[in-house]
């Protein structure tokens, strides 16, 4: 059993849905009703978009409406963690606000939660029962899409050990090394790099988890030019695109999914995660 609490996402297509109705009180309290009609002795598994702290509020008044119905085996899907970049803390008076979101799911209790492309080995390591879906069949389909000859490129440090995974699923593309240097205080970029000298036209596609502003990526994209790169392609599991899509405008195609939001006539190619999962 299924229990979609976001109408417009349903990455499981497969599986009987559960009805229920929920709207916003005035002063801005969630509030759910679940329809009784269905077995609850099933397991259920709730997916969710959590892009807000009202997102996460439904959520726990949806699981406390089914534990109240009797139902006791339950899993989440929510492909995007909230906060999981803020990971770390890095300056003093800052939170660590992935283990803040962790701590209110852990206290939900379920059986499993499945989270896709996380952003680092600290969400799973603070979720409990948590299941990381990989990127590989998205960035797959998105070697596919550009025609099987790309480069892959890495941002950063960060993003090394999941690249070179993605590249052992694919049978082995190469691998492009890059960094950046990132103020703390401010989080200005600067000082990118790409550790090969001379790219002789390779079309290439930079792989993340995220894009919110997409700094990174328009720096990067630059540099990758003047190491005589071809067509430039992005891939990010995640796409927030906060500024919007115009500043990206260097990058033949930009690839995401539905993880975060919908996107309706906008300029990106967009992977149902139905199609992935």
């Amino acid at each position: 059993m299924i229990l979609n609490l976001d109408s417009n996402f349903k990455p499981f297509t497969t599986e009987s849905v559960i009805s229920f109705q929920n709207f916003t009180f005035s002063g801005g309290e969630p509030h759910i009703k679940i329809e009784p009609n269905f077995d609850v002795t099933q397991k259920v598994t709730i997916t969710h978009r959590l892009n807000s702290f009202n997102d996460l509020g439904l959520l726990c008044i949806a699981v406390d409406a089914l534990r109240r119905m009797g139902v006791k085996d339950t899993e989440l899907f929510i492909p995007y963690f909230p906060a999981a970049r803020q990971d770390r803390v890095m300056i003093k008076g800052e939170p660590l606000s992935v283990k803040v979101y962790a701590d209110i799911i852990n206290g939900m209790q379920f059986d499993k939660v499945f989270v896709f492309d996380a952003h680092s080995e600290v969400t799973p390591a603070l979720v409990n029962n948590c299941e990381v879906i990989p990127n590989h069949t998205f960035i797959e389909a998105v070697v596919k899409a550009t025609g099987n000859g790309v480069k892959l490129i890495s941002p950063d440090g960060g993003a090394l050990k999941k690249i070179y995974k993605v590249s052992e699923f694919l049978g082995g593309v190469e691998v492009v090394e890059c960094s950046k240097s990132r103020d703390v205080k401010t989080g200005r970029l600067s000082g990118f790099k790409v550790y090969n000298d001379d790219l002789q036209g390779a079309d290439c596609l930079i792989v993340d988890d995220i894009c919110d502003g997409g700094g990174t990526f328009v720096g990067l994209a630059e540099e990758l030019k003047n190491k005589n790169a071809g067509k430039l392609y992005l891939a990010v599991s995640h796409g927030i695109f906060n500024k919007g899509l115009e500043v990206l405008d260097c990058f033949e195609k930009i690839f995401t999914t539905n993880s975060f939001k919908d996107f309706e006539g906008e300029s990106v190619e967009v992977i149902g995660l139905s199609q992935l999962i």
